[in-house]
């Protein structure tokens, strides 16, 4: 009978490869599907964050609000993981599957490509559907004026600098998920959420997709909000000027997204492979 005790990390390895090889196996429709709803979970979780926490550095410091950013932050991955979603990031985890020859690097390539795709569409489709919501307008527009600068400054970040902090992020995000492999409830798939995610949203790291939705939304807000909001936030357009689609995409995306692989693929789940799951040479 199976126990009740967390899986030790050799059989958490052997699942991550089971894992990806089920994954090489769904069916695109299904895997897009998922994808979507991975990026929305996401993007729920990233705007629970920016109403939480609008306003608050004020009232309670920044330290304290950023670790309340990465609690309420946290429900997306929970969404993801206990509701059943695909997830770019987690998917990074994959390549445990790939060195143990379970998963083809073209299956690899074609989860990922696929996984990324309906992400960017999930996250985005929550971020306009926030726009439309006119959620911005709420508290006086602090909400807006917050959600305006989380995208700002991460529109203005070096390229350098968002690939360290992508790499940082995933570090992380892959080691949640990795700690939810030993899980044996949903209790304990939580609880493994919970810490590792509160931490790298409240380091200030990066993570592609929530930044499909905060970039987005700062974006909509930004080219279509209302000169009532403008007035109501105390602020204008031109004060995001760093804010730009180009930024967002070339800027903050694409090293972003490079440094989320490298720290989940290399230093998380390569890691793990050559030290539980050393390469076979049969091929199963």
């Amino acid at each position: 009978m199976a126990g009740f005790d967390a899986l030790l990390p050799a059989a958490m390895a052997r699942k991550a490869e089971e894992v990806g090889a089920a994954k090489a196996r769904t069916p695109l429709a299904r895997l897009f599907t998922l994808a979507v709803l991975g990026g929305a979970f996401i993007a729920f979780g990233a705007n629970f964050a920016t109403v939480a926490t609008s306003e608050a550095a004020t009232a309670i410091g920044v330290g304290p609000a950023r670790v309340l950013a990465g609690l309420v932050f946290s429900v997306g991955l929970v969404l993801v993981v206990v509701a059943g979603a695909e997830l770019f990031t987690g998917n990074n985890l994959l390549v445990m599957a790939c060195v143990a020859r379970r998963l083809s690097l073209t299956g690899l390539l074609r989860n990922w490509a696929v996984v990324y795709l309906g992400n960017l569409c999930g996250a985005v489709g929550v971020a306009w559907l926030v726009y439309l919501a006119r959620q911005h307008e709420n508290a006086g527009g602090a909400i807006g004026r917050s959600a305006l600068e989380i995208a700002t400054a991460k529109a203005a970040l070096d390229p350098v600098e968002a690939v360290a902090r992508g790499v940082l992020a995933n570090i992380l995000v892959c080691l949640a998920v990795w700690l939810c492999l030993a899980a044996r409830t949903v209790t304990d798939k939580i609880l493994a959420i919970g810490l590792p995610i509160s931490a790298f949203v409240a380091a200030g790291f990066e993570h592609s997709i929530a930044n499909m939705y905060f970039l987005p939304v700062g974006l909509f807000i930004k080219h279509g909000a209302s000169d009532s909001f403008w007035t109501s936030a105390g602020t204008t357009p031109d004060t995001y000027h760093d804010l730009t689609w180009s930024n967002a995409v070339i800027g903050n995306l694409l090293p972003v997204t490079a440094g989320n692989i490298i720290g989940g693929s290399v230093l998380v789940g390569l890691v793990y492979a050559f030290v539980y799951r050393p390469p076979r040479r049969d091929t199963p």
